[in-house]
């Protein structure tokens, strides 16, 4: 009765961006990037992919409210390349693992039902 719509907490609201970036002045390269409508599993992918960079000193990432569909990703990188274009290349790489997941995953199942259709009908005929 009370819950908000389910889309709520995946539809962005007219005028309310996907990413928005805060520069943090304490601490050199480094800032805050709020992901709007995404969860712990965005949160988790994007800061496990940036600790694989050599450029980056530090990834984090908190839900500020479990019921508010967002988290908060800090970044600090060596000053070589900025923490949004660390970001950028994350979210890059991960696509294209995730394109290489899919398509493994495509092909084992694929195989799988062609060897359980020639055992299912090995097992008829005998």
């Amino acid at each position: 009765m009370n819950a908000p719509d389910r889309y709520e907490s995946f539809v962005l609201a007219n005028g309310e961006s996907k990413v928005e970036v805060e520069v943090d002045t304490r601490i050199p390269s480094s800032a805050i990037f709020t992901f709007n409508k995404e969860d712990h599993t965005l949160g988790n992918l994007i800061r496990s992919r940036l600790l694989h960079s050599s450029h980056v000193l530090f990834a984090g990432y908190k839900v500020p409210h479990p019921l508010v569909p967002k988290f908060e990703l800090r970044v600090q990188t060596d000053g070589e390349v900025t923490p949004k274009d660390a970001v950028i290349s994350a979210c890059h790489d991960l696509v294209k693992d995730l394109g290489i997941l899919s398509r493994e995953f495509t092909k084992e199942y694929e195989l799988r039902k062609m060897v359980g259709a020639s055992q299912q009908n090995g097992t008829m005929d005998g």
